[in-house]
């Protein structure tokens, strides 16, 4: 195939419209079916913990809260505290739930805001409901974990759990445009391919630029002539 300019590329791409655009719409098509039938609609709950000063101590020893500072420190210790085996065996005793600690720990996700002495608890389940009771029993268990390791009473709620009936795991808009774009990036390949592939001459410029040799005469392809009588011969 010999290179083509941006003129002779464009006039190609015009000449497949259609072909590109039912490759475009077949895919858009099967991202619509993809996402509605095929994808299990997985629903996210969040709960919003603060670090406050200590409401007392009962010891001595106790770790105190008073300094902001120290608050900062112990919000990673308090993430990883929040997906223990002891906090997560806890809560699914407590909601009785038929599942195993491990896969319920892959359900909970913990991040900490920047710059703020706040923990945010993420629970994504395939039911709503759920997912607000278990963050929420995650967020109680967790709060009573640490006044028991560490005597001090320095959590407080902030935002409480509330179902989201949203999928969390479905983008119509984002998946249609991601098959979008794979119907457009597979239709353009289709178009240069058999383009290379077309080895057949369509025009006196294929011939100059196939063989390097200028034409001379070109003959007119007539469907139909008239002869001198009048009439037609095909």
């Amino acid at each position: 195939m010999e290179e083509l300019d941006l003129k002779e590329l464009f006039d190609l791409f015009m000449s497949k419209i259609f072909q590109i655009l039912i490759i475009v719409i077949v895919f858009i098509g099967i991202g619509v079916v993809y996402t509605l039938g095929f994808v299990d609609p997985k629903y996210s709950a969040k709960t919003t913990l603060v670090l406050a000063s200590a409401g007392g101590s009962e010891t001595s020893n106790a770790i105190t809260t008073t300094d902001v500072n120290l608050n900062s420190k112990l919000v990673s210790t308090y993430s990883e505290i929040v997906r223990s085996d002891a906090v997560v065996g806890t809560v699914i005793k407590n909601l009785e739930l038929s599942i195993k600690d491990n896969d319920l720990k892959k359900q909970v996700s913990v991040s900490a805001v920047e710059d703020a002495d706040i923990i945010r608890i993420t629970v994504t389940n395939e039911d709503a409901d759920e997912a607000a009771k278990i963050a929420n029993e995650i967020a109680k268990v967790f709060s009573d974990k640490i006044k028991e390791l560490y005597k001090i009473n320095n959590i407080n709620v902030l935002d409480q759990a509330i179902p989201n009936y949203t999928p969390s795991n479905i983008n119509h808009t984002k998946d249609v445009i991601i098959f979008a774009f794979i119907g457009v990036v597979i239709s353009v390949a289709y178009v240069l391919i058999a383009n290379m592939l077309d080895t057949t001459i369509k025009s006196t410029e294929d011939i100059e630029k196939g063989f390097g040799i200028p034409v001379l005469v070109s003959i007119p392809l007539i469907d139909n002539i008239t002869n001198v009588k009048g009439g037609k011969r095909k």
